[in-house]
Formats: C-alpha cells, sequence, structure tokens
C-alpha cells in the first residue's frame, strides 16, 4: 500500500480578529496542509523565527510581519510565502527567490481606504467620535464646534488610483481640490480634474493635506519639517498610507507646538503603536490602528485568494507570483 504524502504545516499570521477560517472555505485543503493561526503579533523577529521554523507555508497579512533576508534564512522549511495584495515592502523577494521559496498575492476589494480618509477628515472637523463617547459617558450636552468641509481646500500628496479616489468624493463634498507629487504633472492633473499645486503652494495654501504614496526609498521620510512648517495654523495632516512617509519627530513636534491644528494618523513608523508612544498622549491626533484595507469584503478576497493560491501552488500551478 502507498504511504500518503505528509501534510504541510501551514500558518496563518496576524489574524487580529480571528476571522481568517471563517471567511473562506479551507476545506478544499483540509486532507493536505495543517493549519494554524497567530492572532498577536510577535514580539519580537526570535519569537517569530521560533514559531515558524517548522512551517511550509505562510500567509501573511502585508507589512505585519517582516520577512527579510535574516528571517528567510532562518526558516529552513519555508516553501510557500503568500501576502494579502500583490506588493508587500517587508518581503525580501531576492531572498526569497535565491532560498527557493515562492511568494503569491492576492486580490483585493474596492478601496475601503478612500472611505476610511474621508472618515478621519470627518473626524477632525466634526468631533464625531469624541461626541460619541462623551454622550456614553454622560457628559454635558455639545462642547466642540465643527467645521465645514464644503469650500475647504484638500492637498492630495499622490494621485494615483486611491489619491483619485479620495479627490472625486472631496469633490462631491465641494471641496477645492489640489494635488503635488514628486513625478506628478499638470496634464494628470488636468486629466483627473484636479488642480495641479507645486509642493510649497499645496502645503501653505492647503485645508487638510491627506497623503496617498507608496512607501519607497524616495518617499522614506519625504515630508518632512519644512513642509509642515509651511501648513496654516488652522491645517489638519491625514496620513493613511505608511507612517514612515513622514518624518515622525517633526510631526510630533509640529503637533505638540500646535503649530497645525491636528492630524488624523492610521499608519506608523512603529506597529503596533507602542502603548507608551507620545501620539497617543496628544488631544489633537485621532489615531486608528491600520484600518485602512480592514475590511470584510477586502479580507474575504484576501483569505480566499490565499486559499486558492495554496491549491495551485501544491498542483505546481502557482498563480499571482510576485517577484
Amino acid at each position: 500500500m502507498p504511504t500518503a504524502s505528509p501534510r504541510l504545516r501551514c500558518a496563518i499570521l496576524d489574524d487580529y480578529q480571528n476571522v481568517a477560517l471563517k471567511l473562506a472555505d479551507w476545506s478544499a485543503l483540509a486532507d493536505r496542509i495543517d493549519i494554524t493561526v497567530f492572532d498577536r503579533p510577535f514580539a519580537s523577529a526570535g519569537d517569530a523565527v521560533a514559531a515558524l521554523r517548522d512551517f511550509a507555508v505562510i500567509c501573511a497579512m502585508r507589512e505585519r510581519t517582516p520577512f527579510g533576508r535574516d528571517m528567510l534564512e532562518a526558516l529552513p522549511n519555508l516553501k510557500l510565502l503568500l501576502t494579502s495584495g500583490m506588493r508587500n515592502a517587508s518581503f525580501d523577494l531576492d531572498a526569497a527567490k535565491a532560498r527557493g521559496v515562492t511568494v503569491c498575492g492576492t486580490g483585493a476589494f474596492g478601496n475601503p481606504t478612500a472611505g476610511l480618509t474621508i472618515a478621519l477628515m470627518l473626524e477632525l472637523t466634526r468631533h464625531i467620535g469624541f461626541e460619541n463617547a462623551r454622550m456614553k459617558a454622560g457628559e454635558r450636552w455639545q462642547v466642540t464646534l465643527g467645521q465645514d468641509l464644503e469650500g475647504k481646500a484638500l492637498g492630495v500628496v499622490g494621485l494615483g488610483k486611491l489619491g483619485r479616489k479620495v479627490a472625486k468624493i472631496a469633490q462631491a463634498m465641494e471641496m477645492k481640490v489640489i494635488a503635488w507629487s514628486p513625478n506628478l504633472t499638470p496634464d494628470a492633473c488636468e486629466a483627473a480634474g484636479v488642480g495641479y499645486a507645486t509642493r510649497d503652494d499645496l502645503f501653505a495654501t492647503s485645508d487638510i493635506v491627506t497623503i496617498h504614496l507608496v512607501l519607497g526609498e524616495r518617499s522614506r521620510g519625504l515630508i518632512g519639517a519644512a513642509d509642515l512648517a509651511r501648513m496654516k495654523p488652522t491645517a489638519y495632516l491625514v496620513n493613511t498610507a505608511r507612517g514612515p512617509i513622514v518624518d515622525e519627530a517633526a510631526l510630533l513636534a509640529a503637533l505638540q507646538g500646535r503649530r497645525i491644528a491636528g492630524a488624523a494618523l492610521d499608519t506608523f513608523a512603529q506597529e503596533p503603536l507602542p502603548l507608551d508612544h507620545p501620539l497617543r498622549k496628544l488631544d489633537n491626533v485621532v489615531l486608528t490602528p491600520h484600518l485602512g484595507y480592514v475590511t470584510e469584503d477586502n479580507y474575504r478576497r484576501y483569505y480566499t485568494d490565499m486559499v486558492e493560491g495554496i491549491g495551485a501552488w501544491l498542483d505546481g500551478r502557482p498563480v499571482r507570483v510576485v517577484g
């Protein structure tokens, strides 16, 4: 009697809401892999290596657990690494290729980060969550005075797919939209129906600046003290892109010194954001725990495509290969 092929171990990482097994049908893989779900971030790279050493397949949520060269070299059994989406800046694709590790991605659903961006703008200007918390705490009626977005200037840094979506929603709210990024042209702005601005003008004239760039070597630290200094004292900064695009020390100084009105941040240089981080203590900052892509529809697409990706790889026909 022929012996059965050994079952492979598969790790699902950083499933903070513990929903991965509920939002996709993993039954097609039940006879070929054993699944372990990790619903907390690893305390250190060493802890990650110790936990994952015996896994052949790892499903990662984009940029939560990094897989650099050292990590990959410490996981001798790893054969397939999957990421949500088709891009993951925390993966060393060259190192994966050198070790014979196949890296695959997934599709995504819509543009959920656009909705969060608008929600953060509304929280900064209308204090919805703040007033909700006050009412539930039994505090006195109405203490904030809101601001209208209509007529305000929105400066969009990065006019890609997501930036254009945010611009379109803002225009429907009768905001004036201008845009800038290092490679953006007036023609591209015209095609998107928004105004073109220089870097200096965007930061100097916008009532709200929202960031929609991909993190890379050229964008890391792109927005610094000089940009923040140009902003009006009544202006807000919204970052749903990546924390390191903004010089964190310069932003902290601007917020602590009340040189800008405030900021709404969904992404941070270190995630999860440490409990003692000074951003947590500021009353002119709205913080969310990297919720941009965290929606049920998006997760359903991620995990369904991961199931498909594992099955295709097991059958020798990997799909959505990255790098």
